[in-house]
């Protein structure tokens, strides 16, 4: 298996449009969901950016790899080398910001593994927040609770840069 150094991302998953057809990009991210069609594998990659489906092609990947995607489930940490290309024809997600847009996979490793997690990470879940909190890194995946993160962040930035524009001082 390469370095991490050279796993590192060029791109995250939810930055990629139709006008990157055609780059060479390397994404990271966490396996939201998988689909074996015939043997050419969809799954849809996720980080805290988005998400970006990605293809897996038996005829143009190393067997190996081949065989390592097939395995991974949810929650998978994955490192994926490919291409951008238009998805076919009536097959656009307009649902989703990259929906336009897949990644043919030359290159696919697994980062780390997972257990079948205790919830799924979803927007939306059903467990309870005893559960949520026992497993509080698994939830601080979901959308709404990187949101809530994102905004927090961003209050305070705006008050500190408040505060030391007036010559406050935080102690």
């Amino acid at each position: 298996m390469p370095t991490f150094s050279e796993l590192k991302r060029t791109h995250t998953c939810g930055e990629l449009r139709e006008s990157d057809n055609g780059k060479k990009i390397k994404l990271n991210g966490w396996v939201a969901s998988q689909r074996n069609l015939g043997g050419v594998l969809f799954i849809d990659l996720r980080d805290r950016y988005g998400k970006t489906q990605i293809v897996i092609d038996p005829d143009q990947i190393d067997q190996t790899m081949h065989t390592d995607a097939n395995r991974v489930r949810h929650e998978f940490v994955v490192a994926v080398k490919g291409e951008v290309i238009p998805r076919p024809d009536g097959m656009v997600n307009d649902s989703m910001p990259t929906g336009a847009i897949e990644i043919k996979v030359t290159e696919f490793y697994i980062l780390a593994e997972s257990e079948t997690p205790p919830f799924e990470i979803t927007d939306e879940t059903k467990a309870k927040e005893a559960l949520r909190l026992e497993y509080r890194y698994l939830d601080l995946r979901r959308s709404p609770m990187q949101r809530n993160i994102r905004m927090r962040h961003e209050a305070c930035l705006h008050i500190r840069k408040y505060l030391d524009s007036v010559d406050f001082y935080e102690i």
